[in-house]
C-alpha cells in the first residue's frame, strides 16, 4: 500500500460545497469577469437553451478580469454560433449513442467505457457528449452491476476507463464500491480514469480519493482534460502531488481549439506546464465535429503545421500525439505530421 503524504494544511474537503455554487447564468459570468457590456459575448446567452452553462467559480478565478479573448472564458461561455448548422456536424459525432448495456461503451477489443456518472462540474461548449443520451445510462449501482457482469464475462478486457459525464462527480464512497468490484475481476490490470472535475475544481482530489487509489490491486491512470496552461494553478499542482504520491500515473489530453489553443506558443505553454506539475502530455485530438461546435474547429492541415513547429520548441517527451476519434474504429486515428514534406 502506498504512503500518502499529506498537505502541510488540512485539505478542506469541500468539492460538493464547490460542486452546488457553481455559476450558470451567462450574465452573471461576464460581470463576475467586468465584460457584462461586451456586446458580442452577451448575444450569446440564448445558447444554454441548447446546452446548459455551468462554470465552477475556482476556474472562473483563473480567468483574465476584462478580456473577452480569454482561453478559459472562451471554452466555458455560450455563443450565438452554438446555433449555426454547420455541414458534417452531428448529435453523436463517434457513433455512441447504443451501448452493450446501461452506461457500458465497448468500443476497443481489451478496454471498455463505464460512464460512472453523466454530469459534469463544468459544461465545456465543445464536448463531444454535449447531445449524449444520459438519461439512458444513468450512474447507478443496478447499471453498474450490469456493467461489471458484462466486464466479468469478458476475459478480453483488461482496462476499464471511467467516463461520463465525468465519473470523478462520483462521491468518493461511490468509487469504492464500484473499485472493490472491479478488483475481483481477475483479467483486469488497470483502470484509467479521464476527467476534467479536478482541473475545476482541484478540492475534488480529497485524501480519502487519493487513498482509495494507493490501495487498489489496479494499475491507476488520471488523464485530465486541460487545453490551456493557464488553467493549472498551485491549487491544482498541490492535488496533482497527492495523487501522485498515491501511485497514480498522470497523463493529460487536450482538445485543439479555435481561439484558445490554436498557435504554437500555447502549445508549448501547455506542455511545460503539464510536465512542470508531473503530468505527461498523451494527446491533442482534433475538434470531434459535434453539433454546435463548428466555431472550434481547426483543419487538420493546421494542426500538422502547429505540431511540426511545436516539435522544434519542445522536447520529443512532452509532445502529445496528434489524434483523431473516428466511430467504429478499433482506435483513435493519429493523424500523419507529413514530416517529409517540410
Amino acid at each position: 500500500m502506498a504512503h500518502i503524504v499529506t498537505l502541510n494544511s488540512p485539505v478542506r474537503e469541500d468539492w460538493l460545497q464547490q460542486l452546488a455554487d457553481v455559476v450558470t447564468d451567462p450574465a452573471e459570468l461576464l460581470q463576475l469577469l467586468g465584460l457584462e457590456h461586451h456586446q458580442e459575448l452577451a448575444a450569446g446567452h440564448a445558447a444554454r437553451q441548447l446546452f446548459a452553462l455551468r462554470v465552477p467559480r475556482a476556474f472562473i478565478q483563473r480567468m483574465r478580469h476584462g478580456d473577452a479573448g480569454d482561453p478559459l472564458l472562451l471554452q466555458v461561455l455560450t455563443s450565438r454560433q452554438e446555433f449555426t448548422d454547420a455541414p458534417g456536424y452531428t448529435t453523436d459525432p463517434l457513433d455512441e449513442q447504443s451501448s452493450v448495456v446501461p452506461g457500458l461503451l465497448h468500443k476497443y477489443k481489451n478496454r471498455a467505457l463505464l460512464l460512472v456518472k453523466g454530469g459534469c462540474a463544468v459544461n465545456c461548449r465543445y464536448c463531444f457528449r454535449r447531445h449524449f443520451p444520459y438519461q439512458d445510462n444513468q450512474g447507478n449501482k443496478r447499471n453498474w452491476q450490469a456493467a461489471i457482469d458484462y466486464i466479468a464475462a469478458h476475459p478480453e478486457l483488461d482496462e476499464i476507463i471511467f467516463s461520463g459525464g465525468d465519473p470523478l462527480m462520483a462521491k468518493d464512497h461511490e468509487l469504492a464500491w464500484l473499485i472493490a468490484a472491479l478488483e475481483q475481476i481477475p483479467h483486469l490490470k488497470r483502470l484509467r480514469i479521464h476527467s476534467r472535475l479536478p482541473v475545476v475544481i482541484p478540492a475534488r482530489i480529497t485524501e480519502t480519493l487519493c487513498q482509495l487509489l494507493a490501495d487498489t490491486r489496479l494499475q491507476v491512470l488520471l488523464v485530465s482534460h486541460i487545453n490551456h496552461a493557464q488553467e493549472i494553478d498551485e491549487a491544482l499542482r498541490a492535488r496533482l502531488q497527492l495523487l501522485k504520491r498515491s501511485g497514480v500515473t498522470l497523463l493529460n489530453q487536450s482538445v485543439l481549439l479555435r481561439g484558445v489553443n490554436d498557435n504554437a506558443d500555447a502549445l508549448a505553454e501547455l506542455s511545460n506546464a503539464l510536465f512542470d506539475a508531473g503530468i505527461l502530455p498523451y494527446y491533442l485530438h482534433v475538434l470531434d465535429k459535434v453539433q454546435g461546435a463548428a466555431h472550434f474547429f481547426v483543419s487538420d492541415a493546421e494542426a500538422r503545421a502547429l505540431m511540426r513547429q511545436l516539435l522544434s520548441r519542445v522536447s520529443g517527451y512532452m509532445v502529445p500525439r496528434l489524434a483523431r476519434e473516428i466511430g467504429g474504429e478499433p482506435s483513435k486515428t493519429p493523424l500523419d505530421l507529413q514530416l517529409r514534406q517540410e
